[in-house]
């Protein structure tokens, strides 16, 4: 099971990126703990500048806008 986290202040594309990072565990039946993170000082100890910022397993692996979801896909 992967821990995914979504670090964003709460805009639409924070919001956005984790109903895709949903909908797209869903459909592959991929089981995944996620979080959403809206600490600013957390946010930029990943050294995540723009958000949407995406951290799997503790690795950043997005900054900034919605990921394509066949991005989202290949992390899963």
């Amino acid at each position: 099971m992967k821990t995914i986290k979504v670090l964003g202040t709460g805009c639409a594309n924070c919001r956005n990126t984790l109903k895709l990072i949903e909908s797209a565990a869903r459909a592959k039946g991929v089981e995944v703990v996620l979080e959403k993170i809206e600490d600013l000082k957390l946010i930029m100890s990943y050294g995540v500048m723009s958000t949407p910022g995406v951290v799997i397993d503790g690795k950043v692996v997005h900054a900034g806008g919605v990921p394509a979801r066949a991005k989202v896909e290949s992390w899963l």
